[in-house]
């Protein structure tokens, strides 16, 4: 869930060698998810991105028609890198299955801890923001919370062949039921400022995966 991802702090344009190299644009993604997952996309201005990216409005509306456009750009972003993450823990296998899993939550517990429960999840943020945004966003959103599950799902079927888990169990709701009651969880642990939430949300999860 941690978006650790350093924005430099300037004012006025950037540089010409940056833009050059197609800075400026991942200036402002990188921007806009650290406002987004710590803000709503409603509550959110242009002016805000902008300032803590050091980007003129100019730059802005040569890479992003609009602020649809530039939320459209986040979701595929913030998607990607969370999908990276996932996969840094979920294909690891020198780790039984389902310890990877564990290393999952241990590692997006850790996350939270480290930025002080100011961000959580863009994707679960704005699905709760769903009816005052664009409808665009909807299947992109849906799309990457299939993403996500599908990656966890096999996983889970690593699990099955291992004996670890059931193989009778059905994986893809198993898959699905995880990451409704996680992002529930990411939200009350941001209210909180408490690691609890995961924690407690995690323990019922695994506890109740049908024994192998």
């Amino acid at each position: 869930m941690d978006v650790e991802l350093q924005t430099p702090r300037r004012r006025g344009r950037p540089p010409k060698q940056r833009e050059a190299l197609g800075d400026t644009r991942e200036l402002l993604l990188r921007a806009g998810l650290e406002v987004l997952t710590e803000k709503g996309f409603s509550a959110t201005g242009i002016d805000e991105i902008l300032g803590r990216a050091g980007v003129p409005k100019g730059s802005f509306y040569h890479y992003f028609a609009s602020k649809e456009a530039f939320g459209l750009g986040l979701i595929e972003r913030y998607g990607e890198f969370f999908a990276r993450k996932l996969d840094r823990h979920l294909d690891n296998r020198s780790l039984p299955p389902l310890a990877r899993l564990h290393a999952f939550v241990d590692d997006a517990k850790a996350g939270m801890a480290r930025l002080g429960y100011r961000r959580g999840c863009l994707i679960g943020n704005l699905g709760q923001e769903m009816g005052s945004l664009p409808e665009s966003f909807r299947a992109r959103l849906q799309e990457t919370f299939e993403d996500w599950q599908a990656r966890f799902s096999a996983c889970l079927k690593e699990a099955q062949e291992a004996g670890e888990i059931a193989r009778s169990a059905d994986t893809d709701q198993l898959a699905a039921f995880f990451w409704i009651g996680w992002e529930g969880a990411v939200l009350r642990a941001k209210l909180e400022q408490s690691a609890r939430p995961l924690e407690v949300f995690a323990a019922f999860y695994f506890a109740g995966l049908p024994p192998g």
